[in-house]
């Protein structure tokens, strides 16, 4: 992919000229196939990505192979394990592809060049990590305190149409229920 093509993708971050030319230079366009993970639990991660097309999940895994999805990352938004990538250590979940995707992937060393000589990545990031904390924050306290019926309408309202592109094993590992409760919940909404 050309310069220009990842210059057209990263227009939704409104950046400035000078600032879009030093991103799209680091970056590298790739196409991942659903099934696919950007980081597996257990690798030490060493990008991050801009997702220009498709549909993320941050999932952990037991050792009995139970799954729980910490989140579900759509278009137009950034993907990392940015704290295992920070301290250079493990990943503790797995960023998996859910259905083809589209991204532009940033290699870390590099981020850190260009952030070290440009402070205007040091306020991009700030950015990107207060829109991810605030996300954070307002799942858990949904977690913690509201039940599962509202859980649910709340992700149909912040993700409409995602229904047809998940399993109902996903959004119920996502809404922290069994997939059983969720066809219970979906049958009653419906009524």
């Amino acid at each position: 992919m050309d310069m220009i093509d990842k210059k057209t993708i990263l227009n939704s971050l409104r950046l400035p000229e000078k600032e879009l030319e030093e991103l799209s230079n680091i970056c590298e366009h790739k196409i991942m196939d659903k099934g696919d993970y950007f980081i597996a639990a257990g690798q030490i991660p060493r990008k991050m990505a801009f997702v220009f097309k498709g549909l993320f999940r941050y999932v952990y895994s037991n050792e009995n192979g139970n799954e729980f999805t910490k989140s579900i990352i759509t278009e137009n938004n950034f993907i990392s394990s940015y704290s295992a990538m920070i301290h250079n250590s493990t990943s503790y979940f797995s960023v998996e592809v859910l259905e083809e995707a589209e991204i532009l992937e940033i290699d870390y060393l590099r981020w850190l060049e260009m952030k070290e000589k440009n402070s205007f990545w040091s306020v991009f990031l700030l950015q990107i990590l207060e829109k991810a904390f605030c996300v954070k924050e307002k799942r858990e306290r949904e977690l913690l305190l509201l039940d599962a019926e509202k859980r649910y309408e709340i992700f149909v309202a912040e993700f409409p149409n995602l229904e047809n592109r998940v399993s109902q094993q996903i959004i119920a590992s996502y809404l922290g229920i069994q997939p059983e409760s969720l066809s219970r919940i979906r049958r009653k909404f419906k009524t």
